[in-house]
């Protein structure tokens, strides 16, 4: 047995090869991307798994993906989601006031349902697809800045 050292050592020899087998820099800016688009959905537990599917639809680089899908963290879940609200809310009209607490008693949360979702899912859609082109964007652009850099060395 070659111990937890061992075990060490094959992942990061994994992870380097999963790396350089997806080395393109399009495939790397189409991967972050593709992860940042799947992290502006409040889809937890999911949004790393469809950040690689969408990364694998579009071939970009999975790591990088996995990666993107944390534009989302529990430090900005409630700013993210808040103004993806707004953005869908601009788009389809004021949506309903959030409920009191009486009132999510009533079960009058399931009558806001769709009012809700539907504003918090495009929001989220414009928001994943402005993010997307904008962080992938520019790390093509520093991608390819530092292999011009890189071949006046």
């Amino acid at each position: 047995m070659r111990g937890p050292k061992g075990w060490l050592q094959r992942l990061r020899q994994w992870l380097l090869w999963l790396w350089h087998h997806e080395a393109t820099r399009g495939q790397k800016a189409r991967g972050l991307a593709a992860g940042v688009f799947m992290g502006c959905f409040p889809i937890f537990g999911l949004q790393t798994l469809l950040g690689i599917a969408l990364a694998s639809l579009v071939r970009g680089n999975h790591i990088l993906a996995a990666a993107g899908t944390w534009i989302s963290n529990p430090l900005t879940y409630i700013p993210l989601y808040w103004f993806n609200y707004a953005v869908g809310c601009r788009v389809l009209g004021p949506g309903p006031a959030l409920p009191s607490l009486e009132a999510l008693q009533q079960g009058a949360i399931w009558e806001m349902g769709v009012a809700i979702s539907s504003r918090l899912l495009l929001g989220s859609t414009l928001v994943g697809l402005a993010s997307a082109a904008l962080f992938g964007g520019l790390y093509w652009c520093l991608l390819t800045r530092n292999k011009r850099g890189s071949a006046h060395t």
